[in-house]
């Protein structure tokens, strides 16, 4: 459990799904081109599709992470009887720098580097996150990406890749994420406090992340939450 925030020099986020409203996002994108092919699936549905799919296709070779959306698009038709147009796997490729913030993310994280050198992991290509960037508002101190690593969470690899490169001893790191099943469970194995920000609080499922059991340090439902335990937000 932690009590004092102040313990840590390094908020180490995901990105997608903590600081980026992934779901609304993938909804806004990926229902209209299902639609269009005559697949009408409740949002609940879609999601858990997606997270299934994606993680299969993750847990393969790598692949850029515009390669993975075009696959699981891909797969989407293979389960659903249609051969996505080539249009539609381009427009999907590249939905992320479209996905919205969450509408506290830009207030608490430009807080919360008043006290913290921030850090991001994601499992996503560099310049899909260059373009994210550009809507938050706040600089980064480090960005750490999928590309780099050449794998994805909740392969272990990506977490000791950010941990060789940040120059502060882990017990001064402390990792925000919303999925379980991508950060918080493979952090808290390699020793990393964690902070859940638990953004579907309220809501039945995982939503578009695998289901996973996983113990964090610290549970809250947004970032302006830990912008206030931080002491750096009303």
């Amino acid at each position: 459990m932690i009590t004092d925030l102040s313990a840590y020099d390094v908020l180490m986020f995901d990105c997608y799904g903590t600081i980026i409203d992934w779901e609304t996002g993938l909804e806004l994108t990926l229902a209209p081109i299902l639609r269009r092919y005559g697949v009408d699936l409740p949002r609940e549905e879609m999601l858990a599709h997606y997270g299934r799919l994606e993680t299969d296709v993750e847990s393969g070779p790598f692949t850029l992470y515009t390669h993975v959306l075009r696959q699981v698009l891909a797969a989407f038709g293979r389960e659903f009887g249609f051969a996505p147009r080539a249009a539609d796997l381009a427009v999907f490729a590249r939905c992320v720098g479209e996905w919205p913030p969450f509408p506290d993310s830009r207030a608490a994280l430009q807080a919360l580097h008043s006290r913290y050198r921030l850090a991001i992991l994601s499992n996503v290509d560099d310049d899909l996150f260059a373009v994210t960037a550009g809507r938050l508002g706040v600089t980064f101190h480090h960005v750490f990406t999928a590309q780099q690593v050449g794998a994805y969470k909740p392969d272990r690899r990506n977490f000791r890749y950010a941990l060789d490169r940040l120059d502060v001893p882990p017990d001064r790191i402390l990792h925000v994420a919303q999925s379980l099943f991508h950060d918080i469970a493979p952090a808290h194995e390699l020793g990393l406090a964690t902070v859940w920000i638990n953004r579907r609080h309220g809501q039945p499922g995982s939503g578009a992340t695998p289901p996973a059991e996983a113990q964090p340090d610290l549970e809250l439902p947004d970032l302006q939450s830990l912008a206030r335990a931080a002491g750096v937000a009303g």
